[in-house]
């Protein structure tokens, strides 16, 4: 089949690959080049741990003192907390420890087969060295202060998570650039990350066009349709592009595509932010999580990337780099000598569901269409497995991921 893949960050270019491995003719179409947007810009993690979601059991708790911090974790514009409120209601319906172990239960099959899923993508476009499996060190500033967060790791280990307690000399010798200020660490030894998430992005894609896709770039605006079948793509530059079938991986943008599919999804965009210090002259070895500042850090090619703020301001505003300038402070503050004299600083679009699920399916209403969107904080970490089983979904063969959870009707409920 001739298979039009909208979008071409993670998502969009692992299910372009994995539908080229089934022998389909593959069409990219998206506004931007291969790996920008929040492909280009996330933290790098490859991690299987990463299954909790992202509202917990007593969050709510925490959220008026965040949103009085200028330089706390979440940020919600005022003018759009109207338009955010029934998204925000949605979320903490799906906080409680039941619904938490559920979607952690889902988001750990996902994310198991990671590395498994990468393989033969990585091999044959020959970048097997963009991706390293040396673990993530979550680090706390004592044992007691963990214990914060045990439930959360308890659930992890429950779910096949490998996690081994490190002690303050373990930690000291596995991350001298962490002592000091980190007493405590939990070692994930299964996790990875990559080197440069845009290169790793742009060789799959790359890789792809030598093997005959090809990219139109321009902006899908709507479908032709012939009963309950996409015919054609319609392009904002008038073109239709006709095709056998459709795959909607446009991330934030994914929404009003979706609908047109028949498919209403409460789709949300986190505006995440990063600092890369491309002076970094830390030696650390692995990625490292630190809760107690809600802060991702990991070593790359280009520098040292420091990721972990939420911002709720919808698409159109433009970024407040204010935030990424916090984060840069929380960096300094981990890592006294730090040479931060060479930094960049970033703004993408997680796409987001109110149950940190994304949508992995066929549209309800639409016999040759496929929705993969949503993927929040694990983009890059559920990219090829995601790939994967929706060319299984195409081919109609059982998946090896129960995708049940994943459903994209599964929001019907809110509309009864």
């Amino acid at each position: 089949m001739h298979l039009v893949v909208l979008g071409t960050g993670i998502v969009g270019t692992c299910a372009g690959a994995w539908l080229q491995r089934d022998g389909h003719r593959i069409t990219f179409v998206s506004p931007v080049p291969p790996g920008e947007a929040c492909s280009f810009g996330n933290a790098g993690s490859l991690s299987p741990s990463a299954c909790l979601p992202v509202g917990m059991p007593g969050m709510w708790k925490q959220v008026p003192g965040w949103l009085r911090d200028p330089e706390g974790p979440l940020a919600i514009r005022p003018a759009y907390l109207p338009a955010l409120l029934p998204w925000l209601l949605r979320f903490l319906r799906h906080s409680s420890r039941e619904e938490v172990v559920r979607i952690a239960t889902a988001m750990r099959g996902l994310l198991a087969p990671i590395f498994e899923s990468y393989a033969p993508l990585l091999e044959r476009a020959g970048a097997t060295h963009l991706v390293r499996r040396t673990g993530c060190l979550y680090v706390y500033g004592s044992g007691p202060s963990a214990a914060r967060w045990r439930w959360g790791m308890d659930l992890r280990r429950g779910l096949g998570v490998e996690l081994r307690d490190i002690g303050e000399d373990e930690l000291a010798q596995m991350a001298p650039d962490l002592r000091g200020r980190f007493r405590f660490g939990i070692l994930a030894p299964e996790n990875g990350s990559t080197l440069d998430p845009e290169a790793l992005v742009k060789a799959l894609h790359a890789q792809c066009i030598a093997d005959g896709a090809v990219t139109v770039q321009d902006t899908a605006t709507g479908f032709e349709k012939r009963s309950d079948t996409v015919t054609a793509v319609r392009l904002a530059s008038g073109q239709m592009l006709p095709c056998d079938g459709v795959v909607v991986a446009s991330g934030a943008w994914s929404r009003p595509l979706a609908a047109q599919l028949g498919s209403e999804v409460p789709l949300e965009t986190q505006r995440g932010y990063h600092v890369t210090v491309q002076s970094n002259n830390l030696q650390l070895r692995h990625t490292v999580m630190a809760p107690e500042y809600n802060l991702m850090v990991n070593p790359m090619a280009m520098g040292l990337r420091l990721a972990g703020s939420v911002e709720f301001a919808g698409l159109a505003p433009p970024p407040n780099y204010h935030r990424a300038d916090v984060l840069l402070a929380k960096g300094r503050e981990m890592f006294p000598h730090l040479d931060s004299s060479r930094t960049t600083r970033w703004m993408g679009h997680r796409p987001c569901l109110p149950d940190s699920l994304p949508v992995i399916g066929r549209a309800p209403r639409t016999a040759n269409a496929w929705l993969a969107f949503g993927h929040g904080h694990v983009g890059m970490c559920a990219g090829a497995s995601t790939g994967r089983e929706l060319a299984h979904l195409v081919a109609g063969r059982p998946t090896q991921v129960d995708l049940r959870p994943f459903a994209p009707d599964r929001f019907r409920t809110f509309h009864s």
